[in-house]
């Protein structure tokens, strides 16, 4: 145990390793983003926006099981042996998606993606939280995070590139048979499993956590934020389409939200453990929320860009956020099932989201919809500020933030 240190010195090679697993694991979903909600009608027929989304509800069903199951599993399987599921259940995806002949295969190859994703990002993040410690908890998040998401963005818009030039099938879903085989080598030939950091912690920090009713604000504000997911993903490629945009631009903007995201996390990640979650939970909420409504309120290729670059802040200020501060909730041996519960709650709003985005636009149109889940993510960031710890009382270890910072 001696040889175990914590932080991201001591553990760099093992953080360059899982950073490397992330891009491979946003890759696969990143194709999807910006393809997938056009494929509906173009070549399936479905005029619905309810049958549009259902691959989406799919996915967010097994991948929120998916993360319950690996925050639950991962102290007695093994987070690497977890990993390698993982791998095992991406493989089929792409190929699936490149030759499905109905959209119930599409569904299907959704649900294996959603157990994929589940599986694979919960267990990097819960690694990461082993090995950086209590000081270095956003700042790692903030890292994993920009990693997968800028990965999603990058891969969206070749996705959008590739399918503009050769169609919106096989070849866009060639970078995501390629990222599936290139994680699965990665975790086989260079990852190691953390369990002696959480040891090593658990034996070295007091007690003294806290849960109730912080750990409740944190996971209705991460269900309502892939709430609003469910639309950015499932309707918003659609809804530009319909608006006159060429598939190009459909790829820009649906690479731009995630890039933001990713490139904005580098510094949110490590801002919160400076001044605490509580601030940058409520604003990336609010500002959320006033980006759908400019979705809602102005049409356009120009305006909807200065849409993505705010809901990309705004996603980016809550996601590693939200991650950092479960794990300042609770001990280090109940940290796995704690995030794994708060991504089960998190990517339920997938499935609410999708559900609530189809059937709303459906009866009241995009516009409408985007402005009702605005108001979800004003009423969540309300939430939040009333029962989230201040910066002043947040706390790591059992020790007041400022202390542990010095």
């Amino acid at each position: 145990m001696s040889s175990v240190r914590l932080g991201l010195r001591g553990n760099g090679v093992q953080v360059s390793n899982l950073l490397l697993i992330v891009v491979f694991i946003g890759a696969i979903v990143g194709v999807e983003r910006s393809v997938l909600p056009l494929l509906a009608e173009s070549e399936f027929g479905l005029v619905s926006a309810t049958a549009t989304v259902s691959f989406l509800v799919t996915f967010g069903i097994a991948k929120a099981l998916a993360n319950f199951l690996a925050g639950d599993l991962a102290s007695r399987v093994g987070r690497r042996r977890i990993l390698l599921i993982a791998w095992g259940f991406g493989i089929p995806v792409p190929l699936l998606l490149m030759w499905a002949p109905s959209w119930s295969w599409i569904v299907f190859a959704n649900f294996l993606l959603g157990i994929n994703q589940g599986l694979a990002w919960s267990t990097t993040q819960i690694m990461k939280l082993d090995l950086g410690g209590p000081r270095r908890r956003g700042l790692l998040m903030g890292l994993n995070e920009a990693a997968g998401y800028l990965s999603v963005a990058l891969a969206a818009l070749g996705a959008g590139y590739l399918a503009a030039i050769y169609g919106p099938r096989p070849a866009p879903y060639l970078i995501a048979l390629v990222s599936v085989f290139l994680g699965l080598a990665v975790t086989l030939l260079a990852v190691r499993d953390t369990d002696a950091h959480v040891e090593f912690e658990q034996e070295s920090v007091p007690e003294g956590r806290r849960g109730g009713m912080p750990l409740w604000a944190v996971n209705q504000a991460g269900l309502v934020n892939n709430l609003k997911e469910g639309v950015a993903w499932g309707l918003l490629p659609i809804y530009f389409a319909a608006e006159g945009l060429d598939l190009k631009q459909v790829g820009w903007l649906s690479a731009l939200y995630p890039a933001v995201w990713a490139v904005v996390q580098l510094a949110t990640g490590p801002l919160s453990d400076q001044l605490g979650r509580r601030m940058l939970i409520v604003g990336g909420l609010l500002l959320q929320a006033l980006a759908l409504v400019g979705f809602a309120t102005f049409t356009g290729y120009v305006p909807w860009v200065a849409a993505a670059v705010v809901l990309g802040f705004g996603t980016g200020a809550i996601y590693p956020t939200l991650i950092a501060q479960v794990g300042d909730l609770v001990r280090p041996g109940a940290r796995a099932s704690a995030v794994g519960r708060y991504r089960l709650w998190r990517d339920l709003g997938y499935v609410i989201g999708a559900l609530m985005a189809g059937l709303l636009t459906d009866w009241l149109g995009i516009q409408s919809t985007l402005v009702i889940i605005a108001l979800l993510l004003v009423g969540s960031a309300a939430l939040a500020r009333e029962y989230l710890p201040a910066p002043a009382s947040a706390v790591l270890l059992g020790v007041p933030l400022a202390k542990v910072q010095r």
